[in-house]
């Protein structure tokens, strides 16, 4: 089992973007993980059914983030969390294909490894399992399922790419082209440039909203 469980995108200043993706969704803050202070961020996490839509921004300089700012001149989408069950047979399969991980977690809730963009493509990918499967450590504790008045849940994103066919192959071979498709990337070069959300009032799909430099289209 491999789904889309949470994207991540990443911005210069923190509040402003979470409020604005908060009014334009019907969406409340769950949870800030002190976690992502290792990697030099803050973050805020929003519920959206059961998957995730989450904001981080750079506190130190050096970051991931930050580089990937500098990057694409401005805020956009940065990663792609999948919820798999079977995490050990994925991390041989990516051995196979030569993919380094840059990070790996092992706790008592979840497992997790993060994906060198490099070795995939588009956008920094993680692959975790959590126990029991449904749970979602990176959440907190306290979160529940929730659907907005706007929003039922998170469907996909679009990866722009230099080589959207290559890199469609290569996401499939690594088992990973679930809930994503590629197009050819513009000036802002390669990266998560939209997020499909799937529309609570079924009267707004098609709806666009332009934030944190990705389009989010209702869907």
């Amino acid at each position: 089992m491999i789904r889309l469980r949470q994207v991540a995108l990443v911005a210069s200043d923190l509040e402003p973007v979470v409020a604005d993706i908060c009014e334009a969704f019907d969406l409340t803050i769950c949870y800030r993980d002190p976690g992502v202070g290792e990697f030099g961020l803050h973050n805020a996490l929003m519920v959206i059914g059961d998957q995730f839509l989450e904001v981080v921004s750079p506190t130190t300089d050096g970051t991931t983030g930050g580089r990937l700012i500098e990057k694409r001149n401005g805020d956009g989408g940065y990663m792609a969390i999948y919820e798999v069950d079977d995490l050990d047979r994925r991390i041989s399969l990516l051995g196979e294909h030569d993919v380094r991980i840059v990070w790996a977690g092992d706790f008592p809730t979840i497992r997790g490894r993060h994906l060198h963009p490099r070795d995939v493509g588009g956008a920094l990918v993680s692959i975790d399992q959590p126990a029991p499967q449904g749970s979602w450590t990176w959440a907190g504790p306290d979160w529940q399922p929730h659907q907005s008045s706007v929003v039922a849940g998170i469907a996909g994103v679009t990866v722009a790419a230099i080589d959207p066919e290559a890199m469609a192959t290569r996401w499939r071979d690594l088992e990973l082209d679930t809930a994503v498709r590629f197009v050819e990337a513009g000036p802002r070069g390669e990266g998560i440039d939209e997020v499909d959300l799937v529309a609570a009032d079924r009267s707004r799909v098609g709806e666009q909203h332009a934030l944190c430099g990705v389009t989010f289209r209702l869907v």
